[in-house]
């Protein structure tokens, strides 16, 4: 039998859990890994339908003996393969309840894992997944995909530069419209594993987007939130999880903020939006025009900062790959978060250090505060919007 070949001289393998026919996220995911040309999807447990699976594998061009019924099976089978031929990691991109269960089941099987977000069913389950993955000793990374964006690099390390001296206030939103109406009632699948508590979690449009404001402002703020206040609302009739909410933070440094969210405002596409103000300036950036950032201070007018450009710093560069006025997106940022992880999973397969610029991605940390703030918000709402802890 042939040595198997180092990671450092090889695409890393990828197995995937869910994205089969008919789902939205899956094709997002293969697409992110594809793009720099390091990785290959070899095998799939694309659905809980056998069928459907070896369909889905089809599809992609997979051997019927590298499409598997299930993730269980997925595992053990993967396992005993040899190490030439294996996966190397697991990507989750399934409704959230089974975030868990099948991250357990990779990890205790020798995978590590990258997961869609939040990065499980509830924070029981992220606390725990925390000891498994310390355990195991393998890497873990969650789908925050807004941080991969370029000139986001660039905000935080303005942040962490002092140019905008303390930070005082975060503001942070992220409206949509599609839930508007009871379109889970209509057979759409996206609304409606999204909108039943036994699949999507204790929340739905905090879990689903708001989580992504949270690690947002967090990210390039490097402020954590130590308390919200939180106002939820189901405004379509019937709906059994929160279609809208607001937040308000306070962080670690003293530091005030807002956080909304909401899927129910009406003609609002994905129009993620961060403000972060200090004492000496501040940021502001739009996700539907991804490439710009307002740079503002006391004394001069306002900057707009572009991507691409050659006065951005070293981190923003390294996540760029075309030339300045060719928009880098949100495919573009998703794939940076996957050529992360992967490089840092080629340096622990060979025993290498890693390059410290392959662990800027979120992990099994920014999992549980997510899943700490979901908790949080949904306990502060039940309470008339009473301050609470977030407490991992």
């Amino acid at each position: 039998m042939s040595t198997p070949l180092p990671a450092s001289q090889r695409k890393i393998r990828m197995g995937m859990v869910g994205g089969g026919r008919g789902a939205f996220i899956g094709g997002v995911h293969r697409i992110a890994a594809n793009m720099d040309g390091q990785i290959e999807l070899v095998c799939g447990a694309f659905s809980s339908d056998p069928q459907r699976s070896r369909d889905s594998g089809a599809d992609f061009f997979l051997p019927p003996s590298r499409c598997y019924g299930s993730f269980e099976e997925m595992m053990i089978a993967e396992a005993a393969l040899p190490l030439g031929e294996r996966m190397d990691f697991v990507s989750i991109v399934t409704p959230n309840h089974l975030h868990f269960p099948a991250a357990k089941c990779a990890l205790e099987h020798g995978f590590p894992v990258l997961s869609d977000k939040p990065a499980t069913f509830n924070l029981a389950e992220a606390k725990e997944l925390g000891k498994i993955v310390a355990r195991c000793g393998l890497p873990y990374g969650l789908t925050h995909n807004y941080t991969g964006y370029p000139i986001i690099k660039e905000a935080r390390e303005i942040v962490r530069s002092g140019r905008l001296g303390k930070i005082r206030k975060v503001v942070v939103e992220y409206p949509q419209g599609w839930l508007a109406t009871r379109l889970e009632e209509s057979g759409q699948k996206q609304a409606a594993w999204r909108t039943d508590p036994t699949k999507s979690g204790a929340a739905g449009c905090i879990g689903d987007i708001g989580t992504h404001a949270e690690n947002l402002a967090e990210y390039v703020s490097g402020l954590k939130i130590r308390e919200l206040a939180a106002d939820l609302t189901s405004f379509v009739e019937g709906r059994a999880l929160d279609d809208d909410g607001n937040v308000l933070l306070r962080f670690d440094n003293g530091a005030k903020g807002i956080l909304h969210a909401s899927q129910i405002s009406v003609g609002e596409e994905n129009n993620l939006s961060l403000r972060v103000y200090g004492e000496l300036g501040g940021i502001e950036w739009h996700q539907k025009e991804p490439n710009t950032l307002l740079v503002k201070s006391i004394d001069r007018p306002i900057e707009v900062w572009r991507t691409g450009m050659g006065y951005l710093g070293a981190k923003a560069a390294a996540n760029t790959r075309t030339p300045a006025g060719h928009p880098e997106g949100y495919l573009e940022a998703f794939a940076n978060i996957y050529r992360h992880f992967a490089n840092h999973l080629r340096a622990v397969i060979d025993g290498t250090t890693p390059d410290p610029a392959s662990l800027d991605y979120p992990k099994i940390e920014d999992g549980i505060r997510g899943m700490a703030f979901i908790e949080a918000v949904v306990e502060s709402s039940r309470h008339n919007a009473r301050w609470m802890r977030l407490v991992e």
